[in-house]
Formats: structure tokens, sequence, C-alpha cells
């Protein structure tokens, strides 16, 4: 089955989406501990959520990347992720999808939320032909997402680690048993 070229996959159930973050300790920790980002977690910021597993591990580099090593899994309501991709404005201009470039730029402007979608990766964080959604929040969705959406935050480093070290040692198929299953995603109209 071929995989179009932009597509939403993640775990999702009927009421929530899991995306992926990694942050330093500081942050990390007492988020995963605590279930709900502390008030360290800058809600005046930009952030960047991620649906797919992978395409965090190529971002944070297993969790070894400095800054990034405590990996988050954030379930937040399938209505706060919903929401944020109503609001939404494509990151970049692109033509023929944007009437014109100012247009795009006063969307940008006025959206609590920005779409992004950079080439999904293999278990060797390899570039794949089809792309992946980085949904970028900011304002009013950056706060709803730490104070409203988020259902649950678990702490997946451990998992990374594991994950990785398979794939080190050459185990693709044990790797990949132990990713997360993420199935498309159904976007609202």
């Amino acid at each position: 089955m071929e995989v179009p070229p932009h597509q939403i996959r993640a775990v999702h159930t009927p009421s929530t989406v899991t995306v992926y973050q990694a942050y330093s300790p500081v942050i990390g920790v007492p988020a995963a501990r605590d279930g709900r980002f502390p008030t360290a977690w800058k809600r005046d910021r930009m952030t960047w959520i991620k649906p797919s597993f992978l395409w965090m591990m190529y971002r944070c580099g297993w969790g070894t990347k400095e800054g990034q090593e405590t990996v988050l899994a954030v379930e937040i309501t399938r209505d706060g992720f919903e929401w944020a991709l109503r609001n939404s404005c494509l990151s970049s201009y692109v033509h023929g999808v944007h009437p014109d470039r100012a247009t795009w730029q006063r969307q940008l402007k006025r959206s609590p939320a920005r779409v992004q979608w950079d080439p999904e990766r293999d278990l060797r964080l390899n570039p794949l032909p089809y792309r992946s959604l980085q949904l970028g929040l900011s304002g009013e969705a950056a706060r709803r997402y730490a104070d409203e959406w988020a259902v649950a935050i678990r702490d997946v480093t451990p998992l990374a680690h594991r994950i990785h070290a398979l794939v080190r040692d050459g185990d693709l198929d044990s790797a990949a048993r132990l990713l997360p299953s993420e199935r498309p995603f159904p976007t609202p109209e």
C-alpha cells in the first residue's frame, strides 16, 4: 500500500492523540512525574509537537542531544489536536495553496498553530519519500496544550534508548516490534 506524500500518522484513540516532544530533564522529568508541564515550561513560546515517534527520534538523536535528553509521549485530547489543525496555517508559503505571499503572511500571524511537513524517517533515521506532521503551537494553542489538552505525559526515553540499541546492533526486526503502533489519522474536514 502506497503512503500519501502528506499524512498524519499517530497513536490515537477515539478521544486522544499521542504526540512526542523532547526536553532537558529539568522540564521532562517533572512533566512525566506529575503528568503536567511544570511552571518552568514556557507557555508563551512556540512549542512543536510530533505525532511520529521516529521523526522525534531523528530530531532528538534518540534522546541524546543536549537539552533533549528526556523524550515525552504526551497524550492529548483529540478535540484539542483537531482544534489546533483547524486553526493552523502552513509554516511556509506554497504557491497555488495560498492566493499570494501577503495573504499567507497575514494568516500566519493570526494563526495559533503552524503545520510543517518534514520527511518521515526509517529506523536508521534516513528520510522516507513521504512526510510527517510537525505542529507548532503558540499563544492560545500552547496554553491550551499544556493546561487543557494534556491527558497524560509519559517518559519514553528508556524505550527510545532500547530501540536505538537494537538498531545499532542491526536487529531492525526487534526494533520495529517496539515502535509505537502509529496509523493514519483521519483529518477533520
